[in-house]
Order: structure tokens, then C-alpha cells, then sequence
């Protein structure tokens, strides 16, 4: 799930079809907008994909502060170094983001879907067994499920 954010005190309102974000670029209000890279970061594509179903990519294209990742996105949006961006869920209701401010969910389609897996390798060492191990538990799908991300099987 990719969230727009912005930080205490911006300008900008969040809203699900990022009027508001629209409304800022053409009056001033928004002089940056951060994602994550497009070229190589997976949620930066997905942000770029959102922003150009709700025609706003050629606008906010002259604002955009590209972070070389999710992370990194996600802390200009939260120190205030830009007054709106889009970055993951996870990151929005993280304890090191929860309190920075505002934000909204993107709906799914305006972006294609973010897949992320996990493989075991023959060579993979007992740890690594064991985690994988823990992450198909109900515990750790909770804690996934709390972060936003879908489950195999659940949508």
C-alpha cells in the first residue's frame, strides 16, 4: 500500500484523488514532492504510476526530490524538506514516522501492484531456514497484516 504523507504543518491536505497536492503545485504551495526513485526503486514506479493516473506526473515532475529509496522519501516527507510525497504504508505507521504527520491511502488502482517475496536458497544456513520458518506463522502474518501488506490468499 503506498500512502501520500505530509508532514505537520504543510500546506497540503491529503486527499484519496491528491486534489489537494494538485491544487499546491499550481498555487506555490508544493515546491517538493518526494518519492522514491523511479529508475530502480519499486515504490518510486508505483508513485510515479499514481501521479500520472491522476494526471499530475508532467506537474509535480519540476518539485520531485527523489530519495534513492522508499526510506529515503519517506524522511523528506517527515522532516518537513518537502510538503507532500507518497512512500510505503509500513513506513507512514512506523513509530519513527507515526507522529510526522498526516496521510492517505492511494487506492490500488491507480498503480500497478507491488509484489515482494521471499525464496530459500538450497544453501541458505539455519537461521535463514528458521525465519522463513517464523514468517509463515500467525504472529509474524499479523504483524504484516498491521504494516498493510496483503498475504498470499487474502487478496
Amino acid at each position: 500500500m503506498r500512502r501520500t504523507f505530509v508532514p505537520k504543518g504543510s500546506p497540503v491536505q491529503v486527499d484519496e484523488a491528491l486534489a489537494d497536492v494538485a491544487r499546491g503545485l499550481a498555487d506555490g504551495r508544493v515546491r517538493k514532492f518526494a518519492i522514491a526513485n523511479p529508475e530502480h526503486a519499486p515504490y518510486g514506479r508505483a508513485a510515479m504510476q499514481a501521479l500520472r493516473s491522476v494526471r499530475l506526473w508532467e506537474a509535480v515532475q519540476p518539485m520531485l526530490v527523489l530519495g534513492e529509496n522508499v526510506s529515503q522519501a519517506a524522511q523528506f516527507v517527515a522532516s518537513g524538506s518537502a510538503q507532500a510525497g507518497i512512500f510505503a504504508y509500513s513506513l507512514a505507521v512506523a513509530p519513527a514516522f507515526a507522529g510526522a504527520g498526516g496521510f492517505m491511502l492511494i487506492p490500488e488502482r491507480l498503480h500497478e501492484p507491488l509484489r515482494q517475496r521471499m525464496v530459500l536458497t538450497r544453501k541458505a544456513g539455519e537461521s535463514a531456514r528458521a525465519f522463513y520458518a517464523y514468517l509463515q506463522q500467525p504472529v509474524a502474518r499479523s504483524v504484516f497484516r498491521r504494516y498493510g501488506f496483503a498475504l498470499p490468499g487474502e487478496g
